[in-house]
């Protein structure tokens, strides 16, 4: 579950509540009832009345319903010469008639399915002038309540004294919007949910890319920045006719959430306090500025710091670089002794060896990364350089150069040196940076923030490098695709499926470090021993390390093997099998071909030969890093050729796959995906293109006086 966002908190205490349905939620766009999406809002009560909640739903629809339901009975009972005479619209109050006796069969079918009692009160505005009608409603639906049974109210349309269902917005309440406004009051009820076909309230019209979705509405800031659209295409007065209700009632004390009753749980999502919708609250006014607008801020000063890293010279530029590293040198022990407290905070919590060690930094760490760092800045400068130059025509060039993509959000977790490898290449490439670490390293990332950004100047901004303190600031920033141009999630499966699931912002990354060591029948076997000792042993938490040992069949007998498996289990590694391997050495079977240790463990199963073997990498693997070790050219060949994954090696460790080792200076992570960059992703994958035209004033005119030439020009 979703963590609960602090400003809707006072989720925890509610115990009744409202829903309202609309008739874009509980209608196709053909007009027929949507029986899927009602099902599943009908689950979510069940769900949330059996779990003590006592919930009173407000439907529309009835009107759309009946409709469609006499519009096709017109139709089969007409003659063609009929069909071709003007079609008369049909009367609202007829189709409020034969439509609510519909919808409400539909209703008590589904709750019947779910063991769950319903029951329908139809109401009109002039129900509500009489005080003694007004204490019996109460009553009944107090009632109705104490034997669980779901309260479904619709305005009465069929008999109102309205002119017509769309047309008349007088009186009490004027449509079901206002009415479950209204009951929410009569009825004392904790909360009020009114569930739409968009995901909330939008700063415009929410099809427009500009609109942003505003998750705590404050009347003051926003109600003369909301420009609305077009009504509901079924309903009587949509988004507009719900900011009116919701701040009613809102005002009076229930508070009220908007959100889209097409997403799967929605409503029990705003139960459990997720940020999912827009919330209406007589309080918002007097609560600190909005987390929103603060992760904007962030992103935007982040953004245009980035655009001043830009105009500086590449020494300048160099200059930051060696600076951030001798800013680290000088503050090693200070970093050592934050990073101290943070390693013993997490294993007195209890937290996994695996995450503990990602965590510490290790006795000459600092000099390693300041090392790597000054070797990124004496690399040649990535920006601007041109790429590509063209005579498009004469006196007319064009030139493709590198630039900054703009601004990063790197999420990721355990590790503090990620913070500094991160930081160096956003500097060298000239973006902007947002980082969000682990709460487990909240010490170790805040120093090392602290020195890095101490060390940017001032024409620049410290703002460059931005540090995210909380989860609730990801979710906010996740939303920012207007201003944040890619997301490098580091961590776990569940932590890049996650991000995936919860942004438009590009993602790259890789879910699973799945990594393969194959040994074919004409390995070196001393090589092999080696090599497999340094993917499994080396640093068994990174993603690089091995997982699964591969083994042709012939060599399964074989003395090499049996050394190198007795020397895997002296160094501490827990041997699990696959089928074959199981039946021939009696190691525990695997759970699964496709598991990720981290730790000082691995699987170890025999193949065929290498065609078998890379059938099985592609099969269970990640597309991470991959290895062969075999004397055999032919063989490993193949095997290079064939697997398909990020790094594919013969006859080294697949801890090699490193951005450092690469020569890349460092890495923000390591993308199984082929959009954009692929392998470690260094200097280069943060860098996109963009093109430069100089004329003498040539313009197109239907191509008539151009003359192209299209031809490749020196670079210099």
């Amino acid at each position: 579950m979703a963590s609960v966002d602090p400003s809707r908190s006072f989720m925890r205490d509610v115990k009744r509540v409202i829903i309202k349905v609309g008739t874009a939620v509980v209608s196709r766009q053909d007009g027929r009832l949507a029986l899927g999406r009602v099902g599943s809002l009908c689950e979510q009560v069940k769900e949330l009345n059996s779990l003590g909640f006592e919930v009173i739903m407000v439907t529309s629809g009835a009107v759309g319903v009946g409709r469609q339901r006499l519009r096709y009975r017109k139709l089969v009972n007409s003659s063609f010469a009929d069909l071709q005479k003007p079609q008369m619209e049909l009367d609202g109050k007829a189709c409020a008639a034969v439509g609510q006796s519909g919808l409400m069969a539909l209703y008590d079918m589904l709750f019947n399915q779910l063991d769950v009692s319903s029951s329908q009160l139809l109401v009109t505005d002039s129900d509500f002038e009489n005080s003694k009608f007004r204490e019996q409603l109460t009553a009944t639906v107090e009632s109705l309540l104490d034997l669980k049974v779901i309260p479904i109210f619709n305005e009465n349309d069929a008999i109102s004294t309205r002119k017509a269902p769309y047309e008349d917005s007088s009186g009490i309440f004027w449509d079901n919007d206002s009415l479950a406004g209204l009951l929410a009051l009569e009825l004392k009820a904790d909360l009020l949910i009114l569930l739409s076909d968009v995901d909330g309230l939008y700063s415009g019209p929410p099809s427009e890319p500009s609109s942003k979705i505003i998750h705590t509405y404050i009347k003051e800031k926003h109600h003369h920045e909301i420009t609305f659209g077009d009504k509901s295409r079924v309903g009587r007065g949509g988004m507009t006719a719900k900011v009116k209700a919701a701040v009613l009632a809102s005002n009076s004390g229930t508070p009220v959430v908007i959100t889209s009753g097409f997403e799967n749980q929605s409503i029990v999502k705003v139960l459990h306090g997720e940020k999912i919708g827009t919330l209406f609250h007589k309080d918002a006014g007097s609560w600190e500025s909005s987390k929103d607008v603060s992760a904007r801020e962030m992103a935007v000063a982040a953004r245009d710091c980035s655009r001043r890293l830009q105009n500086l010279s590449s020494e300048e530029r160099k200059k930051i670089l060696l600076d951030v590293a001798d800013a680290l040198e000088a503050n090693e022990d200070l970093i050592r002794s934050e990073n101290e407290a943070d390693v013993a905070a997490a294993q007195e919590a209890g937290y996994e060896k695996p995450l503990v060690a990602r965590l510490t930094i290790k006795p000459g760490k600092i000099a390693s990364l300041a090392k790597s760092i000054r070797t990124l800045a004496n690399m040649e400068d990535p920006i601007n350089q041109i790429l590509k130059k063209t005579e498009v025509a004469d006196d007319l060039v064009l030139e493709k150069t590198s630039c900054p993509l703009g601004v990063l959000l790197i999420v990721f977790e355990s590790r503090p040196d990620a913070l500094v490898q991160i930081a160096s290449l956003a500097i060298r490439s000239g973006n902007g940076l947002l980082l969000k670490g682990g709460k487990e390293a909240i010490r170790s990332n805040t120093i090392l923030h602290k020195v890095i950004t101490d060390a940017i100047p001032r024409n620049v901004g410290d703002k460059l490098i931005g540090l995210v303190t909380t989860r609730d600031e990801i979710a906010d920033l996740l939303k920012l695709d207007d201003v944040i141009d890619l997301v490098i999630p580091r961590g776990s499966n569940k932590l890049v499926s996650q991000i995936k699931a919860s942004t438009k912002i590009p993602v790259l990354g890789h879910a699973d470090g799945i990594c393969h060591v194959y040994i074919d029948k004409s390995a070196d076997m001393d090589m092999a021993k080696r090599i497999v000792m340094d993917a499994k042993i080396d640093y068994p938490a990174a993603c690089n390390a091995m997982e699964t040992l591969l083994v042709h069949k012939d060599l399964m007998k074989s003395p090499g093997v049996d050394d190198l498996l007795v020397a895997l289990k002296t160094e501490g590694v827990s041997i699990y099998a696959g089928p074959v391997a199981h039946k021939a050495l009696g190691f525990p079977k695997a759970g699964s071909f496709h598991h990720e240790y981290s730790s000082l463990a691995c699987t170890v199963e025999f193949v065929d030969d290498v065609q078998s073997a890379i059938d099985h990498i592609h099969r269970y693997g990640s597309a991470h890093t991959d290895c062969i070790v075999t004397t055999d050219n032919t063989v490993a060949a193949t095997f290079l050729r064939q697997v398909d994954s990020a790094a594919v090696f013969h006859n080294a460790s697949t801890r090699f796959s490193d951005g450092a080792r690469f020569g890349l200076g460092a890495e923000v992570g390591i993308s199984t995906g082929r959009i954009h960059a692929r392998g470690p992703v260094g200097v280069e994958g943060l860098l996109t293109t963009r093109w430069i035209m100089r004329g003498n004033g040539q313009v197109v005119n239907g191509d008539k006086d151009v003359a192209y030439t299209h031809k490749d020009l020196p670079l210099q």
